[in-house]
């Protein structure tokens, strides 16, 4: 009330995370100079912020999609660039929704002007949910199994995922509620660093995957066809793993992953997946913030020497999606994408690969901002994981349309 211009998000101010919107600006003077901001405090209490400056048009309106920025975080004409370039006030934060129940609620404000923002002119808030209208979340402690499942509303049957983030471990829900939100019943499944399961396990147990797997299968909102997993980095290659030697897996994503298993060593049925070898004497420290570079730490995986750490994904029924960034600077997950994907086709098997350029590791759902440096839960350091923002946010936009049809079309 009182304020010079109205900011609205079209269709709604409610809507789920990875849904893009239309953000516009109304009742400005013709030409007018503003600056829109967009602000959002994390469940920790952390602030990101984005700011970009505009130029109103003739009739003193403003739509994201049409008009350019021409300052600030972006350039040019990027409808959600206040979303995916929100960056945290205190530096190597990243941005992840620890309570799904809740949503982020980001502060769109408009200012007047190009420089101080000292005179708003108009705002609105954009509740961004990580679950959808009916969708529940059900708490799993079955067993050995530490998870969270979610279940799309109605009776189904729904294509079945599991879910798996990566060596930061605990249990990680926001991909797995959007996910269910759009139709797939999912279970986010903790393998490290959660509960009573350690951070470094000495070991990780087949059994205990396939032990979700069942417990997926036999939920009655699930279709028997097979079920889908997708993992990220070291979820990466525990997804080819549970494709490779688990019954019941028909498709399966690895996000930023590799073709080798990776840090544990993985227990099956009389068999046991050694660790790819690594020297952490490799690793690069930089001076002024003690930014930590693994990605030269694994040893060479075409190096024989090393081949019985590969995961054999060319003796698997299933179907594959590989997606990396040009950018990743954890590891070097393109070229190890590459050498499972080499392997799949020579042995005549149908494979999806995309590799992005200037995306980084933690390809994320649409609009989470990237995040370059972060500290790693489990080592405790500070790991450079690269991308460049635009770039980044259109590869997250792809992978995520690429990673559902994948799913609907194989389950």
């Amino acid at each position: 009330a009182g304020m010079a211009a109205r900011v609205s998000v079209l269709p709604s101010l409610k809507c789920l995370f990875d849904d893009p919107v239309q953000i516009r600006v109304a009742g400005l003077q013709p030409q007018q100079a503003v600056t829109l901001r967009a602000s959002l405090v994390d469940e920790s209490g952390e602030l990101f912020q984005a700011h970009a400056l505009y130029r109103a048009g003739s009739s003193g309106e403003l739509d994201l999609s049409r008009s350019p920025a021409l300052g600030g975080s972006y350039l040019g004409v990027e409808p959600m660039g206040l979303l995916w370039a929100l960056q945290s006030k205190t530096p190597y934060k990243r941005l992840a929704k620890r309570n799904v129940l809740t949503p982020f609620c980001v502060d769109l404000e408009v200012y007047e002007g190009h420089g101080a923002m000292s005179r708003l002119l108009g705002k609105c808030t954009n509740e961004r949910w990580f679950l959808g209208e009916g969708v529940k979340r059900i708490s799993v402690r079955e067993g050995r199994l530490r998870a969270t499942l979610f279940l799309p509303p109605g009776p189904g049957p729904f294509p079945g995922l599991i879910d798996l983030y990566g060596s930061g471990g605990g249990l990680i829900e926001y991909r797995a509620g959007l996910l269910a939100s759009r139709g797939f019943v999912t279970l986010a499944l903790a393998y490290m660093s959660f509960e009573d399961i350690p951070a470094m396990p000495e070991i990780l147990e087949l059994s205990y995957f396939e032990e979700a797997v069942n417990f997926l299968r036999k939920q009655q909102q699930v279709k028997d066809t097979g079920i889908g997993v997708l993992g990220l980095s070291k979820g990466g290659d525990l997804a080819l793993s549970m494709a490779t030697f688990l019954p019941g897996i028909k498709a399966a994503v690895s996000i930023s992953g590799s073709s080798f298993n990776s840090f544990v060593p993985l227990k099956g049925d009389g068999f046991t997946v050694p660790v790819h070898p690594y020297d952490l004497g490799r690793m690069k420290i930089s001076d002024e913030a003690g930014l930590v570079d693994f990605s030269d730490v694994l040893d060479d995986h075409t190096d024989p020497a090393t081949w019985d750490c590969r995961i054999p994904v060319e003796k698997s029924l299933a179907k594959f999606l590989f997606l990396s960034g040009l950018d990743d600077m954890n590891w070097k997950s393109d070229l190890y994408c590459r050498d499972a994907v080499q392997r799949l086709q020579q042995h005549g098997q149908e494979v999806e690969f995309y590799s992005y350029p200037g995306a980084g590791h933690l390809l994320e759902p649409p609009y989470l901002p990237l995040c370059k440096v972060s500290i790693h839960r489990v080592l405790g350091m500070l790991v450079h994981w690269g991308g460049q923002w635009r770039e980044h946010a259109k590869a997250q936009e792809d992978a995520w349309h690429r990673i559902q049809a994948f799913f609907w079309r194989h389950l």
